[in-house]
């Protein structure tokens, strides 16, 4: 069976919420696997500290993981309007599958949590698309056929799914981006689909 690799990072858990309802979304669609990993934080110091595998949650990504997907959804909270640098530094490594067009024509997505409103979601998902088009994705968003984009009073863009995790990072995931995420999933394997006939 087919995998969508759903590559994220997540302090506080918001961004691993969203990654699960992008994986039913994904899964809502006959004959593809819903592959959930994470990244490890980065080290302010020279000597890895982690284990290679984390004590819970969804295991660490590897570069094969990567190269065999048949898609891929990508998520990261914002870090000053740009991508946490866990997930730049796991993007960093993929030069090899970049030299070999390995991920060329696979249909990508991107989704974020930002604390406020205007904490820079758009930004973050657009800085995250930048190295997925040099490696060769097909990136898409989020139609405006999707009622919930045009009355979502929290997270939600065109540029891929967001949620607003307030000050304190404890603001649930509401319905609508949950439905916005799930939509997202589910059209990133229709398009995988119609891609791979």
């Amino acid at each position: 069976m087919s995998y969508l690799l759903v590559l994220y990072y997540s302090r506080h858990g918001s961004v691993k919420q969203m990654a699960q309802y992008i994986a039913r979304g994904i899964e809502s669609r006959p004959g593809l696997e819903a592959r959930i990993r994470t990244v490890p934080p980065v080290s302010p110091t020279t000597e890895a500290t982690d284990p290679y595998i984390p004590d819970s949650g969804a295991p660490y990504a590897t570069l094969d993981d990567l190269k065999h997907c048949a898609g891929l959804a990508l998520g990261s909270p914002t870090r000053f309007g740009n991508m946490a640098a866990p997930v730049k530094y796991f993007l960093d490594q993929a030069s090899g599958l970049w030299l070999s067009g390995s991920l060329v024509n696979k249909p990508a997505v991107v989704f974020s949590s930002t604390s406020t409103m205007h904490g820079g979601q758009e930004t973050t998902l657009l800085s995250m698309m930048l190295p997925l088009f040099h490696l060769g994705f097909i990136v898409l968003g989020i139609p405006y056929t999707e009622p919930d984009l045009n009355t979502t009073q929290s997270g939600g863009t065109p540029y891929g799914a967001s949620h607003v995790a307030g000050v304190s990072g404890k603001n649930p995931v509401t319905e609508e981006e949950q439905r916005l995420c799930f939509a997202l999933g589910k059209r990133l394997a229709d398009i995988t689909l119609k891609l791979n006939g």
